[in-house]
């Protein structure tokens, strides 16, 4: 007996693009820690349980990059950066807020 294959659409780039950022490694737990006030590079270290300060550094740099991060040096002595989210960036939090959602439900 023969089945019909059932058609599905093709992921949509711009959800492949989402996606390539967005699942990196600590990409979204650096999100949520920025959505929850994190804006220094110690506070993102001790938010992000695990994350190297090399890997964070790489990560908030990829971030800064997509457009979802602004880094801002603040002139003091010594030198301060703080990481804000953009407007895009923002615009991610009701994903992360559904996520939590989900992993609650369990």
């Amino acid at each position: 007996m023969s089945r019909a294959s059932r058609r599905c659409q093709p992921v949509p780039v711009e959800v492949r693009e989402a996606a390539d950022l967005l699942e990196r490694r600590w990409q979204l737990s650096i999100i949520y820690a920025a959505l929850s006030g994190a804006l220094r590079f110690n506070e993102f270290a001790d938010a992000v349980a695990g994350i190297s300060p090399r890997m964070l550094s790489e990560r908030l740099r990829d971030l800064e990059h997509a457009g979802l991060v602004e880094r801002t040096v603040i002139p003091s002595s010594p030198p301060t950066v703080e990481y804000r989210l953009t407007e895009r960036g923002r615009r991610l939090a009701p994903l992360i807020d559904a996520m939590r959602e989900y992993a609650q439900a369990f």
